[in-house]
Parts: structure tokens; sequence; C-alpha cells
């Protein structure tokens, strides 16, 4: 399962601001493109997070399908308050793993963010409502170091114990590598069944599609990804994109694993996110196609 965040981790720290149409334009390609999991926006402080001023409106605005799951991220109570009034069905809380990342992402050190994060997490129980609980900075916090993997384990638990449904292990600013992820994971699947468990990759050193390889081997099913490599925490110094959509697409089918996703769909969802914040996307796939395609209208044959 893949689970698109180039809507929320991908845009909330673009500069310029994309419209509620526009946000409305692209998940409508990726819906196109095969895609049924999207994270889709955050109920958090417009002042903190501009971008997702319109999360209410953009939820009501949503293309109503059965078998799409929308998730919301809500910071703390307050925010589950308004995405729960706003419709949600499904949300997810971050709770980062060392006590100086949650101070200079939300002003609260890691005692206060946990408590939040579960009283959230309960609320949402209570309400029938989906949680999952992100581990940030799970691998390494730009202000902390590596992360350990006894904490990791002890807030997964903790979480899980408060009613999450899944855990999202995240490489926060891309510093992970294919050996730590594999450790990581398997300790992790010691206490906890694959299918509580999932991975969220940034590609900061190139590393993404490798990281989300070393998790598939240990048995993990599910991954986030980000259109065109959308992302970057605004919080946290070093945070590059995330893994492109299309980039894990195309690792998982030619691997052998069956996805639900077009491809080729999936690049025009890219050229979507390229008009919606004006810059230049897109992962290792698109630029081969589109080296394929200019060889192909230039009748020439690729160096080898």
């Amino acid at each position: 399962m893949i689970n698109e965040v180039g809507l929320r981790d991908g845009l909330q720290n673009q500069s310029r601001f994309v419209e509620t149409d526009d946000k409305l334009r692209l998940i409508r390609a990726l819906l196109n493109a095969g895609v049924r999991h999207i994270e889709a926006t955050s109920f958090v402080s417009p002042r903190a997070v501009p971008q997702m001023a319109d999360a209410a409106e953009l939820l009501s605005h949503l293309p109503k399908r059965e078998e799409i799951d929308y998730s919301v991220l809500v910071p703390n109570v307050k925010g589950y308050d308004r995405a729960a009034a706003a419709g949600a069905r499904s949300i997810a809380v971050v709770l980062s793993c060392t006590d100086t990342m949650n101070r200079r992402n939300i002003n609260m050190s890691l005692d206060q963010t946990l408590a939040v994060s579960c009283d959230v997490i309960k609320l949402a129980s209570k309400d029938g409502i989906a949680a999952r609980a992100y581990l940030a900075v799970a691998f390494e916090c730009p202000f902390e170091g590596p992360t350990s993997m006894v904490t990791v384990m002890s807030l997964a638990e903790q979480v899980a114990a408060a009613g999450a449904c899944e855990i999202v292990v995240a490489d926060t600013i891309g510093a992970a590598d294919p050996t730590s992820v594999y450790r990581c994971f398997h300790t992790m699947l010691q206490a906890f069944d694959k299918a509580q468990l999932s991975a969220h990759f940034h590609d900061t050193r190139g590393l993404g599609c490798a990281n989300s390889f070393a998790a598939l081997q240990v048995g993990i099913r599910k991954f986030d990804a980000s259109i065109g490599g959308l992302g970057g925490c605004p919080f946290a110094p070093g945070a590059a994109g995330n893994v492109p959509t299309e980039d894990l697409v195309n690792m998982l089918e030619t691997g052998g694993y069956s996805t639900g996703i077009d491809l080729e769909r999936l690049g025009e969802a890219v050229l979507v996110a390229e008009s919606c914040t004006g810059q230049s996307l897109g992962g290792r796939w698109l630029q081969w196609k589109r080296s394929q395609q200019e060889t192909s209208a230039s009748g020439t044959k690729p160096l080898v």
C-alpha cells in the first residue's frame, strides 16, 4: 500500500500558496492514476502553516469514493476537534522521538507531546475515527543526533496502547540507510504485526528507494511517498523531499509487486503538481521517461 502525502507533507513548506481548486486538481490526477490512500491536509494553525489554511474547505470538496481512504494530520485536541467537525474519518498525529525536535516543531516537550498524541488517539478511537501515529526523526534528529531504538520502541508501544491502528516510522531528515532500516523494522516486528507498521522516508541522501526496499525485505508493506518528490519538514534543517511516488511505484512494480497504480498516469500527476507549485518536479523514473521521449523524438539511439 502506498499512502500519498504530497498534499500535506509535500505542500506544507511551499512558499507559493496552492489554491484549493489546484489541490483538488492534483487529487483527481492522483485518483486517476490509481492512488487510493491520500493524506489530504493538516488541521494545524494557519499562522504556523499557511498552506493548510483551507483544510476544512478542501475536505468538504474531496471526491467521495468508497474505496478511497483520505487522512488528515492533527497536532492537538483542538486540531482534532476541527478535523472531526469537518468530517475526517482518518487522522494522524506526529510525535517526534526527541525532546528538542518536539520543542522546535510544536513548542512542547517530548513528554507533553506524547500525552497530547495519546489524548487525540483515544478521542479518535472513541469517535470511531482511525488514528495513525507518526514517530518522527526515528533514525536521527537534526538537533540531538542518532535516535535510540529503545526510545522508538517505547514510544511505539505507548501510542499503540492508546489505540493507534498504525505506527509510521519516519526518517524525517533522510538520515537512514538500508542497514539501519532493516535493523529497526526487524526489531519492531518482534513486538508488532507488520500490518501495524508503515515507513516514511525522505530522499535527502538519495537512499529513499533503497531504504524502502530494505523495509520491504523485512516484511513492511505500507509506505508513504510524495508525488514528484515534494516535501521536507519546515521545522527540520536538512530535510529534503519525500521519496517520489513515481520512483517507489516503479521500484515495486519492476520488482514484481503490484501497487494498483498506473505509472504513466502518475507521470501526468507530476505535471499537475508542477503547474500547481511552479516547481520542476519528478524523481529518477520521470527523468528517465523524459529522456526516452526526447531520444525517440530525435530519432537517435541513446549512448551506451
